[in-house]
């Protein structure tokens, strides 16, 4: 294990010493300039104030603990060693979210996905899908019933229409943010999102027929 991935599973550790050394009230962005100065303490509250979100978004899509963790420690190590490639023109967490999902999809590739979405309770996400849409081809489904159709189509979508739900619906990230961790405009997240919601659908109504026929 590098040096690196050491300091950084001290700080999971320890994650007060870092507060103590670099203010939790600075901006990523000043934080940044730090870390690129060589302050590894920047760093280390970088690293504390984001891994939870990063770790949330990896364990989506990969569904097993461990390699989540793993994820984690590797999108921020792959980050401190390429400072000084960030450029500001993208919010940090966008940045990171970037390199999770390039990390993310890789590990999924080699992933048996022996786990479907396990824990992952609706609690409002995917709300487009049943309030207030009269088409919605679940609207009468009792909660529980719903919410294991949701999960078994969406474990069985393609992960680039996976990806996109999950960003957008579950993680609730704005088309902004999303555009910016798939490398493409905002109107091209927009019809993404669409496609992936379209695709969604279209898994869910064989679901939905057998369930009416049992």
């Amino acid at each position: 294990m590098s040096t690196l991935a050491l300091n950084l599973q001290k700080s999971m550790q320890n994650p007060a010493k870092t507060l103590s050394i670099a203010g939790d009230s600075e901006t990523d962005e000043s934080l940044v300039v730090r870390a690129k100065q060589g302050d590894w303490g920047a760093f280390e509250t970088l690293f504390n104030r984001h891994r939870t979100l990063v770790y949330r978004y990896a364990y989506q899509m990969v569904q097993r603990r461990d390699d989540a963790e793993d994820i984690v420690q590797e999108v921020f190590v792959r980050a401190y060693k390429n400072l000084d490639r960030y450029r500001d023109e993208a919010r940090f967490t966008t940045w990171l979210l970037r390199i999770a999902t390039n990390l993310a999809t890789d590990r999924a590739r080699m992933s048996t996905r022996r786990q479907a979405l396990e824990q992952q309770e609706a609690q409002g996400a995917l709300t487009w899908m049943t309030t207030n849409v009269s088409e919605d081809p679940v609207e009468n489904l009792e909660s529980e019933r719903k919410v294991l159709i949701l999960r078994k189509a969406l474990n069985a979508m393609p992960e680039h229409h996976r990806n996109m739900i999950i960003l957008r619906d579950i993680e609730e990230r704005d088309y902004e943010e999303i555009a910016g961790i798939c490398g493409t405009s905002v109107g091209g997240a927009k019809l993404r999102v669409l496609r992936a919601r379209r695709a969604l659908r279209d898994r869910m109504l064989p679901l939905l027929e057998e369930d009416e026929n049992k």
